[in-house]
């Protein structure tokens, strides 16, 4: 197996603090296994896209030496795809119509006694697992068989979750026609040929749906490692959500070591490409022995 890795922002607004933590973590990743890092611009949901972002992204990037190793690529371009992936798994009933709206979930989820949202979502109750029974179909779900899904992440070790409890049925195109993150990044990942994933704790919670879809869809499993958060004052994870400020590239060394700093690294040089020099050696110790390149 060939180290291939990513970094994919969504282009939302630009890198802050806490993006290039999981941006440096991926390059460096790659680099302390001789791989190849590419960057994938996440504009899959066009509405929360800001016009200019991905430029301003990809030249923060340069300015702190992530340079990738291809042109980077582009969802919004990619639906066909992405459209393809969802015909593959209706044709073998792995997916199906739903005409519910927020508003029915909660409806129903209260009627059966089970009110309370999960990080903000609602586990979905299956209405229209059987059926839309006259109704409009809005969006796609993937049918999530009972039982848990297990993987062992580098940083967190052994992970488990029951999707069918804890998330349910999930959408794969939403009721507005973008095809949802769930199906995007893992379609991508395949078709680039990702084989190994550095990314945010925050994202470790969607790792067990991709496993299904991987499964589903016949593609492999990449290896994970979910790097640790950057806080904001109030104690959150630090996004644009909540006021991050966008990343100051004007002194990319500064940002580097802060960056490095975050993910238990001490970063010294006098220029860009002896930050992430020393850096890739560090991370190499502490990272490289749990990675099995090759049979």
């Amino acid at each position: 197996m060939t180290y291939l890795g990513r970094f994919a922002p969504s282009p939302t607004g630009p890198l802050h603090a806490g993006s290039l933590v999981a941006a440096l973590a991926s390059w460096l990743d790659a680099r302390a296994h001789g791989g190849r890092w590419l960057v994938r611009i996440e504009d899959v949901d066009a509405p929360r896209c800001v016009p200019g972002a991905d430029r301003i992204i990809l030249q923060q990037l340069a300015d702190c030496g992530l340079l990738p190793d291809a042109p980077p690529l582009y969802q919004s371009q990619r639906s066909a795809l992405y459209q393809r992936a969802l015909d593959e798994l209706v044709a073998h009933d792995l997916a199906y119509p739903c005409a519910c709206s927020r508003r029915d979930i909660e409806a129903e989820l209260l009627r059966l006694g089970h009110s309370k949202p999960r990080h903000g979502e609602l586990v979905y109750p299956g209405t229209c697992r059987e059926g839309l029974h006259g109704r409009e179909p809005r969006a796609w779900r993937l049918r999530v068989n009972a039982g848990s899904v297990a993987w062992t992440d580098r940083r967190l070790g052994p992970q488990t979750q029951n999707v069918e409890q804890e998330v349910g049925d999930f959408v794969l195109r939403r009721a507005d026609g973008c095809f949802a993150y769930q199906l995007a990044v893992v379609v991508d990942d395949g078709a680039q040929g990702i084989s190994h994933i550095v990314r945010g704790a925050d994202l470790a919670d969607n790792t067990a749906r991709q496993i299904l879809l991987q499964g589903a869809l016949s593609l492999p499993t990449p290896v994970y490692l979910h790097t640790p958060l950057v806080l904001g004052a109030n104690g959150e994870k630090l996004s644009k959500q909540n006021g991050a400020q966008a990343l100051d590239t004007s002194e990319p060394r500064a940002a580097l070591k802060t960056a490095a700093s975050a993910l238990g690294l001490q970063v010294t040089g006098a220029t860009v490409g002896d930050c992430l020099s020393v850096a890739t050696a560090q991370w190499a110790a502490l990272w490289k022995p749990a990675v099995k390149i090759g049979p």
